[in-house]
């Protein structure tokens, strides 16, 4: 009985981590999700967020995503995004500036659905700053 579940967490452009873990979690659209090996098959959406993988060796990997799909399999977690940074990527400055980018945007909206893509976008940004903030601490 195998005590690690394979992880891979790719975005459009890359594979962003592959490898053995013995807990996920990350934010589901219902609220937070674990996941251990053998767990029962499943497919959700995910919302913005951080996907925490402690690997098999004792370490943590933090992965943010803007959202996607999760995919469960009792020996495999896929997690398939259009946007996925790796925590040690994650870049104060870059992220602050695209929340501000993101309220402007929210401020200047005129219609409906520039108001509802600026929120999306801004969660997004509140959802990476907040990963950022989670993933300095445990340094």
């Amino acid at each position: 009985m195998a005590n690690t579940i394979h992880v891979d967490v790719v975005s459009a452009e890359e594979s962003i981590f592959s490898g053995e873990a013995k807990f996920v979690a990350l934010p589901g659209e219902a609220g937070e999700l674990g996941i251990y090996p053998r767990h029962t098959p499943l497919i959700t959406r995910i919302r913005p967020g951080a996907v925490r993988i402690e690997t098999a060796d004792g370490g943590e990997e933090f992965v943010f995503v803007a959202g996607g799909i999760l995919e469960v399999q009792p020996d495999t977690v896929t997690v398939l995004s259009d946007t996925a940074i790796r925590g040690k990527d994650l870049d104060d400055e870059k992220a602050n500036q695209a929340k501000a980018a993101a309220e402007e945007a929210l401020k200047n909206a005129k219609s409906d659905i520039d108001i509802a893509m600026a929120q999306s976008e801004l969660a997004v940004m509140a959802a990476q700053i907040a990963a950022l903030r989670k993933y300095r601490q445990k340094k």
